[in-house]
């Protein structure tokens, strides 16, 4: 009812202003953003060979095949780590705590 009696009010005062009365319009998009995107990171230690380092990527991150994985075992080992699965944090964290629990030496989880 008071909405009523607002547009009512609303059009008299116009129309005795004689003019017409702008209104804001509703933006009716809405703007999503997507969702961060983060960076599971291998550290370089001096415990884990490089077969455990390799083993754990193969069986822990989804689609790494050995090749890869040797790849970036020799890379955290001459760079001092290698981002070795990017994506959702969820999952993220589900292989960062996976690959900390086999004892590979890991970075906190960073945006990517």
């Amino acid at each position: 009812m008071t909405e009523q009696r607002n547009s009512w009010q609303l059009q008299q005062i116009s129309a005795t202003a004689g003019g017409s009365v702008a209104t804001p319009e509703a933006s009716s998009q809405t703007v999503r953003k997507p969702y961060p995107n983060y960076k599971v990171i291998v550290l370089n230690d001096d415990f884990n060979t490089f077969e455990h380092v390799v083993n754990c990527l193969v069986r822990y991150i989804p689609g790494m095949v050995s090749d890869r994985a040797w790849n970036l075992a020799d890379q955290i080992h001459h760079e001092g780590l290698a981002t070795v699965w990017t994506g959702p944090l969820e999952q993220a964290e589900l292989y960062h705590m996976q690959l900390t629990l086999e004892g590979l030496t890991m970075a906190p989880l960073e945006t990517a």
